[in-house]
């Protein structure tokens, strides 16, 4: 090779490299975790739910929003004996005191099932440097999203107890450092 191609070649590896090592922070890895929804946020599912009314809302009208468990992979049937297991405490209190809908649920007896929901939907992005983390010296992952978890409790097909709750807002941040990187772990590979 002539002095002046190398001279050249040398000048667009320089160049380039700059954008080269920007562009590495694209080569980390993302995931993502969902359990199909209609929600889009937490506050959506709020909104969703406050359309119910116990004992006036029906199975029908649940399943009209979207939450039919033949249809929601997040929706799980259950029988009165898991009802009850969640529960399991309400049975300590007076018939007078406890809430009208769980009243209404253990009197049923076996006319009582519920439908538990759980939809969540998280990201999950490796931040940082592309070689300290291919090299295993640092590994930054943010999590970010929403869950919601939601209890309807039915009475033949009347809806008569709700429950709501999860997390608005999720952001993790989990940070793992190794100061040897590749080499930190050796020690264990050897006594195998």
């Amino acid at each position: 090779m002539k002095p002046t191609t190398v001279l050249v070649l040398l000048r667009a590896v320089c160049v380039a490299m700059p954008f080269l090592l920007g562009a590495c922070a694209s080569w980390l890895p993302s995931s993502r975790t969902e359990v199909a929804s209609r929600w889009s946020s937490y506050d959506d599912a709020r909104q969703s739910l406050a359309a119910f009314t116990p004992f006036e809302s029906s199975r029908a009208d649940v399943h009209r929003q979207g939450l039919d468990p033949h249809l929601n992979a997040g929706v799980t049937v259950l029988h009165f004996a898991d009802v009850l297991q969640r529960f399991s405490t309400a049975a300590l209190i007076r018939n007078g005191d406890m809430d009208r809908g769980v009243s209404a649920c253990f009197q049923a007896g076996q006319r009582c099932n519920a439908y538990a929901i759980s939809v969540k939907k998280l990201q999950r992005q490796r931040v940082g440097n592309f070689w300290a983390d291919s090299l295993d010296f640092r590994r930054e992952t943010i999590t970010t999203g929403w869950s919601v978890d939601v209890l309807l409790v039915f009475v033949d097909d009347l809806l008569v107890y709700e429950l709501m709750g999860g997390q608005p807002s999720i952001r993790e941040v989990e940070l793992q450092r190794k100061p040897l990187g590749p080499l930190q772990g050796w020690g264990t590979q050897l006594a195998r």
